[in-house]
């Protein structure tokens, strides 16, 4: 199966996209603990990634609150189940593990919902950056808790009241 990428530059740093014919399957930070760049076999295409770039300007200006776009991240069953979760916290809220664990019929499940929560290779589209810990506090982030404190504030939740974790 063949991978298309691009490097896409943000208010919140450089990101890198890549896509099979299914979708999306990955959208990572271009520097960062987690920072990964294209793989051995990878093709560079930025034009298959317009839509990917009209959506995220959008997001960004505070015009845009649910992507559409086709997404095909690659994962077990359970991530699958955890990224469905986080698809549906709406722009502007927040949830915690433990909120998530309980939505998905597992309420001792936090700590696995966590464990997906740091594999979705699709920060921003899958909005990961929407899940706090239980106390109220930032936790992980693959791009790094100042930037999830950016999108929060994006966002309009009160993110600079939040402690970190």
């Amino acid at each position: 199966m063949q991978v298309h990428w691009t490097r896409i530059e943000t208010p919140v740093g450089a990101l890198l996209a890549a896509a099979t014919e299914e979708g999306l399957c990955e959208l990572q930070f271009a520097s960062g603990k987690t920072a990964r760049g294209p793989q051995p076999g990878w093709r560079e295409d930025p034009s298959r990634f317009t839509g990917l770039k009209a959506q995220l300007r959008a997001y960004f200006a505070g015009a845009l609150r649910s992507f559409d776009l086709p997404l095909a991240p690659q994962g077990t069953d359970f991530q699958h189940r955890v990224w469905g979760l986080l698809r549906q916290i709406p722009w502007g809220q927040t949830r915690s593990y433990s909120d998530l664990a309980r939505d998905l019929g597992t309420p001792g499940a936090s700590r696995a919902v966590g464990a997906a929560n740091g594999r979705n290779p699709l920060p921003i589209l899958v909005p990961c950056h929407r899940v706090i810990g239980g106390n109220g506090s930032l936790t992980g982030f693959a791009g790094g808790l100042a930037v999830k404190r950016q999108l929060l504030a994006l966002e309009g939740v009160l993110s600079e009241d939040l402690p970190l974790g």
